[in-house]
């Protein structure tokens, strides 16, 4: 199935090689918009996603993307283009360090669902690899972009493996991006925690939340956490 079909949306994904997937939605759905973003980013868009997810959440007037693969720079476009907030959304065929050489704007959110698998991980697909792979865009280029394009009160946003939240942590923090709030994800309760989403903003908060999502309990028996974030976009939620 090519063609994936939100209560108010839907999306083509032919094109691209990362499918769309939990870590996505969750981001998505997770992000922070208590500060009313009037501009976001998407760093890595892939078939938009997470873009469309945010115009259907938001007010934010200006929605920007960026996709360095032109099949999924297409994609995204005709996925924001076929959408109800076309006129809010659109897409850069760029690379970060491109994108960052002259900064137009700067951003009141900035979200990214990172490529994260490191050498061992390479298959015989340059493009899917392209998109799974830190080294198309490390997390320190990742970071230091947020750093520079953020705007005074803005949300930083990203979900990465669990195993690199420490170190993400202490990267984010060398640009001086702290902590707003951590939801670390596991798919069942007996299984290990596998992903971290994390936010971040300029100002450093002492007691900011720290928390747990389970996704099912069993095989799609979902949580109540898990359904009450991702009712307003999944059909059968």
């Amino acid at each position: 199935m090519s063609k994936f079909q939100f209560k108010q949306f839907s999306l083509e994904q032919d094109r691209c090689a990362m499918k769309i997937g939990t870590d996505g939605v969750l981001l998505g759905t997770w992000t922070p918009i208590e500060n009313n973003p009037f501009s976001i980013l998407d760093i890595g868009t892939g078939t938009g996603i997470i873009a469309l997810m945010l115009a259907q959440r938001s007010s934010a007037d200006q929605i920007d993307a960026l996709e360095i693969d032109e099949d999924a720079y297409e994609q995204a476009t005709d996925n924001f283009e076929n959408s109800p907030w076309n006129d809010r959304l659109f897409c850069f065929h760029a690379g970060l360090d491109e994108f960052v050489e002259e900064p137009e704007d700067e951003y009141d959110l900035i979200v990214s669902n990172p490529p994260f698998y490191g050498e061992d991980y390479k298959s015989s697909n340059d493009q899917r690899d392209l998109a799974r792979f830190q080294d198309a865009m490390p997390f320190e280029d990742l970071v230091e972009a947020a750093a520079l394009l953020l705007s005074e009160n803005g949300i930083f946003s990203v979900i990465i493996p669990f195993k690199e939240e420490e170190n993400f942590l202490v990267l984010a923090a060398a640009y001086e991006l702290y902590p707003l709030k951590i939801t670390r994800v596991k798919g069942t309760p007996t299984t290990e925690i596998k992903r971290s989403l994390l936010a971040f903003s300029r100002n450093i908060h002492t007691n900011f939340p720290v928390d747990e999502l389970i996704i099912e309990t069993a095989r799609h028996i979902y949580t109540p956490e898990y359904i009450a974030l991702t009712k307003d976009f999944y059909l059968k939620m």
